[in-house]
């Protein structure tokens, strides 16, 4: 039983695979987005190509260590690769304290269960910074993410094969329904990205009706207040460096295009909710999605007992 374990032990083997997998992640949000291989070439300097050492990649303290600079070139090294990593070792043991302890489980149920949460929760995470930077979900890990969900969902306790089935579904609807379908019909493009239905579909999958509700609502409150501080603070919310370099792309592209290509290039970028440049109002305003979406998620993840329980005394009251 897992409980029987010295609590040392699955804290520290939790918090050993998070930092671990959060390294790996690194690659995740570099690669994917780029449509690059995950798994060749191996880990290397992106500034002169040189391969990382083993003890330079060492999760947290590598970056420690070396300052923030590359051993090879001296290159600066992101603190984003730190700071996933360690965000990834303190999902990790979250998860153990909030999803498996005290709870009387066997140790291969638990370690099962551990493998599953722990899957979701770098995914969310890679997608958040994916997002953040290139404002895109990659179908790789939002669909991913749905499959996992629902195979998944015989073994864990959270929703049944058939609820988690049905929920997705209609997650997927909701999103693409007004805010896809809807908002295209009336504005001409679409008001959110297809990734956003994907990863609400995924959300229920995971936990349900609660999954696609909490998560939908609690990301648009969250979402609004971030969007308040920034343009109160800040008096405006920028796009990412990659989305308007895409854009200059594209625009350069239609230039050198003729004929039917360069109307098909247009009817597609006027389909892409980033093909039009922000005119610098508050109203026109864009910012990620993805990463509200992905916060929620963890946190219907990190606190289902606690929310199930409130929102069956809600509807008893």
């Amino acid at each position: 039983m897992l409980d029987q374990l010295p609590p040392f032990i699955p804290v520290g083997f939790a918090l050993t695979l998070g930092l671990l997998f959060g390294s790996f992640l690194n690659v995740v949000i570099h690669r994917v987005p780029r449509e690059m291989s995950i798994a060749f070439p191996a880990s290397h300097c992106p500034a002169c190509g040189a391969p990382i050492r083993a003890f330079d990649n060492v999760p947290v303290l590598g970056w420690v260590l070396l300052r923030g600079r590359a051993r090879c070139c001296g290159a600066p090294i992101s603190a984003r690769y730190p700071i996933v990593e360690a965000i990834g070792g303190a999902a990790a043991v979250a998860i153990y304290f909030q999803k498996l302890s005290g709870r009387g489980l066997p140790l291969t149920t638990a370690l099962l269960l551990f493998a599953l949460y722990l899957s979701l929760a770098l995914g969310l995470i890679a997608l958040t910074f994916i997002d953040l930077e290139f404002m895109i979900l990659p179908d790789s890990l939002t669909l991913g993410g749905l499959g996992v969900g629902l195979l998944s969902a015989t073994v864990r306790p959270e929703v049944s094969v058939l609820d988690a089935a049905i929920a997705s579904a209609s997650g997927f609807l909701l999103v693409w329904v007004p805010f896809i379908w809807g908002y295209e019909k009336l504005r001409g493009r679409p008001g959110m990205g297809l990734g956003d239905a994907k990863l609400l579909a995924a959300s229920g999958a995971w936990f349900g009706w609660l999954g696609v509700f909490f998560v939908l609502f609690a990301a648009a409150i969250q979402g609004t207040l971030v969007a308040l501080t920034l343009l109160l603070t800040r008096g405006g919310i920028e796009e990412p460096e990659a989305v308007q370099r895409e854009r200059e792309e594209l625009a350069a592209l239609v230039e050198q295009a003729e004929g039917e290509e360069r109307r098909l290039l247009e009817e597609a970028i006027a389909l892409d909710p980033i093909g039009e440049e922000p005119d610098g109002s508050w109203a026109r305003a864009r910012m990620p999605f993805g990463p509200f979406l992905a916060l929620a998620m963890l946190e219907a993840l990190l606190f289902h007992d606690e929310l199930t329980l409130y929102f069956q005394e809600l509807f008893l009251l």
